[in-house]
């Protein structure tokens, strides 16, 4: 039977988190009660652990409010026929700038303000305890940093930045916003629904009225520091991800089906260096072959009922 969770440790993961997030799973796809039997193989894979490596995907910051793409039933691919821009279209076109500014300005007050859940705040726990020694998200949320996880590797960049495409000067994405603010005083922030990375519906005349400023310093385009679809991660922060696996003796997937690549080569990685790894996820992941098993539960039901 797998260890009850010290009490000071159940504390700190579940203090952190008011009432009115921690019971948001709107967007958490239906799923059974995580078993006994199913938390004590996970305890048992903790327990033969020196040195854990987590890699955390759009599953873990579901139970937070924040929708992910591909869940079934609830994801934005299941419940609308719009997609994510790419990245040749932002760079390609004006207009796609325009409209993608425009509604991630209506949504960032919402985005930035979600606060981590318990899974997020277990794995500060877990870290603290020295379980833990790395952490590699593909989310760009920031929940882990705002759950005080310390050793944090952002995979796909992080919403928080933004970034001139020409002189790479880097500015805060709170300070950008105030910019969008004062140079669109005619779009009246409103309370609306959120999509994954962080925009909103708006109507093609609030779009085609959004004015997007260039960068202070050159005049190029500003992007959010954040890797696109259809852009690869940068090579020199996939080998220091590879660096940090190779400290670890196990691999801990939450929240990811690893669908795309750039997750998903850590998972083979794993795999030339013989690691032990397994998941919890609802629904089937691309590492299932790889793993010894996988909890098919929220990762909120599963990391505060475990001992580290």
């Amino acid at each position: 039977m797998y260890k009850k969770h010290p009490a000071g440790c159940l504390t700190f993961c579940l203090r952190t988190v008011p009432r009115r997030w921690a019971s948001q799973y709107s967007f958490v796809p239906k799923h059974e009660p995580c078993q006994d039997g199913m938390l004590s193989q996970v305890q048992e894979f903790l327990d033969t652990t020196k040195r854990l490596f987590v890699l955390t995907g759009a599953g873990i910051s579901t139970e937070s409010g924040i929708p992910d793409y591909r869940s079934e039933g609830v994801g934005l691919y299941a419940t609308s026929d719009r997609r994510p821009i790419q990245y040749k279209q932002f760079v390609d076109s004006s207009k796609a700038r325009q409209r993608y500014w425009a509604r991630n300005y209506m949504g960032w007050p919402r985005f930035s303000s979600v606060i981590p859940n318990t899974a997020h705040t277990c794995l500060t726990a877990w870290e603290r305890s020295g379980k833990l020694a790395c952490v590699v998200t593909q989310n760009v949320d920031r929940l882990h940093h705002k759950a005080r996880t310390s050793n944090v590797l952002e995979l796909h960049g992080s919403a928080f930045n933004v970034v001139c495409m020409n002189c790479r000067r880097q500015v805060l994405r709170q300070y950008y916003q105030t910019c969008l603010t004062r140079l669109n005083p005619h779009l009246t922030l409103r309370p609306m629904e959120m999509r994954p990375d962080g925009d909103v519906e708006l109507t093609q005349e609030e779009v085609d009225n959004f004015y997007v400023p260039p960068c202070e310093g050159c005049g190029g385009i500003m992007k959010p520091d954040l890797v696109f679809f259809g852009e690869s991660v940068p090579q020199e922060r996939v080998e220091r991800v590879k660096r940090e696996l190779a400290k670890c003796d196990a691999l801990l997937v939450l929240g990811s089906s690893l669908y795309v690549y750039s997750g998903y080569r850590f998972i083979l990685a794993g795999v030339e260096r013989g690691m032990r790894m397994c998941g919890v996820n609802i629904g089937p992941t691309r590492g299932d072959p790889h793993f010894l098993f996988r909890i098919n539960a929220r990762c909120g039901d599963v990391l505060p009922r475990l001992h580290v």
